[in-house]
């Protein structure tokens, strides 16, 4: 039996008049109304690029004309309306949601620690008593009131002395809130004194089963329409793995029914999205699909390769099963970085490993390559393999069967010289590729 197909044009009507662009820009920007744009957004976005203005203002002003920054400064810093803390990334929340981060705060406190003590190089919580008793007895402080003996890095935004990364922490974990911005530097206090003792009771906070439901019913509810990932993706707390079982439940109960949406050409596109710095979103549509799934059956294949450009380096996407196809891989771009994203099972993993290191060597550039872990809604298992290799087909990183962020560095000049000095690109056969 056939899905129902939402059609584009009714598609972008629902997912503008759910991120409330579809009413014409007008009426009140503070107090109450301000608070209840936030509250129907689900949360804004913190951000610290300042351009024409910093992006969260030019969110609440695109939606209400009225709007000026210092209403926002006064509902959450004065009226204590909003708390902050993290959703894809720092963003203000209507106070009333503060429990649903219950399970937020506590899966962060178990994650961060050790991630936070691989990716800093230092041992932050050995600070995390100090900086507490210093909140305690000042109030109010900021990373440059913390940790004053410490050194500080001239690394860039994201290098903190041990104290900052403490503050972060115990901000992340729960035991402190952010009580507003100076500049753009966060201010932080005893979660006891900003948020009201009812919300922050842990025996008010909801249980995870709450956590999900609460999460994708209200993802749901502000997007319109969603792959269970996006689902998961929209306030970032639950895995898309919990975000599937919920899917599967509301589905089984009739709650929730699944649907194909019309891409603006009539098809369906496996498509890899691409965010510029500057905001651009470009995009890459995978050319082969996988026939021994049906993918054949359900979207339209991609006819033309993308490149990205970034920083001065070329970027080539390709997305998994394109893999196999050493023509469509071909480098005619003078392609710098092959970056491969992929669902590539278990089962095949030889494959994956030794095609990775020939398209490196034969393109004479470096390939980082991004595979799932786990298993999927069918069972199927992921062996992970995520890796990054030089131009020689050596690995750089290996990521094994590890889920996480991991960091390399890719040198062009070392490229550059590699090229110069074994120059095979120009011995290459001539071919055009016909769509």
């Amino acid at each position: 039996m056939s899905r129902p197909r939402l059609a584009n044009a009714a598609a972008r009507r629902l997912f503008l008049a759910r991120h409330l662009l579809s009413d014409p820009p007008q009426g009140p920007a503070k107090g109450v109304a301000l608070l209840k744009l936030i509250h129907d957004l689900g949360f804004v976005q913190l951000d610290s690029i300042n351009t024409v203005a910093r992006a969260h203002d030019l969110i609440l002003f695109a939606r209400r004309p009225r709007y000026r920054p210092a209403a926002l400064k006064r509902l959450y810093e004065n009226g204590r309306a909003l708390f902050e803390h993290w959703t894809h990334d720092a963003a203000v929340i209507p106070m009333e949601f503060y429990p649903q981060w219950h399970l937020r705060r506590t899966r962060d406190a178990a994650k961060l620690l050790g991630r936070w003590k691989d990716w800093q190089r230092h041992d932050f919580e050995a600070q995390m008593q100090s900086v507490l008793a210093q909140v305690r007895a000042e109030g109010g402080v900021t990373s440059s009131d913390v940790g004053r003996d410490e050194p500080r890095s001239s690394g860039g935004w994201w290098q903190w002395h041990p104290s900052k990364t403490a503050l972060e922490y115990l901000w992340r974990s729960g035991a402190l809130a952010v009580t507003g911005r100076e500049g753009f530097r966060k201010r932080y206090d005893l979660t006891e004194r900003v948020v009201p003792a009812a919300l922050r009771d842990p025996t008010n906070a909801p249980d995870i089963g709450q956590t999900i439901d609460w999460c994708c019913d209200q993802a749901l509810a502000r997007l319109g329409f969603a792959t269970a990932g996006e689902l998961a993706a929209f306030w970032a707390h639950i895995s898309p793995a919990e975000a599937r079982g919920w899917c599967a439940a509301e589905q089984a109960a009739g709650r929730l029914e699944e649907i194909d949406i019309e891409a603006a050409d009539g098809s369906h596109r496996n498509r890899l999205l691409w965010a510029q710095p500057n905001g651009e979103i470009l995009h890459y549509d995978k050319r082969h699909l996988f026939r021994m799934a049906g993918e054949h059956k359900h979207y339209t294949a991609g006819e033309k390769q993308a490149v990205f450009k970034l920083n001065g380096w070329h970027v080539r996407p390709l997305i998994c099963y394109d893999l196999r196809f050493p023509v469509w891989s071909r480098d005619p771009h003078d392609t710098d970085l092959l970056l491969y994203t992929a669902n590539w099972p278990a089962a095949r993993r030889n494959a994956w490993n030794r095609l990775l290191p020939a398209r490196a060597i034969e393109n004479l550039c470096y390939v980082a390559a991004v595979n799932r872990v786990g298993e999927d809604g069918n069972g199927y298992p992921y062996s992970g393999d995520s890796q990054v290799l030089d131009y020689l087909g050596d690995p750089l990183l290996e990521a094994g069967d590890a889920e996480g962020l991991f960091r390399t560095t890719l040198r062009a000049a070392h490229l550059a010289k590699f090229r110069s000095k074994f120059p095979a690109y120009h011995d290459g056969d001539a071919f055009e590729l016909k769509l």
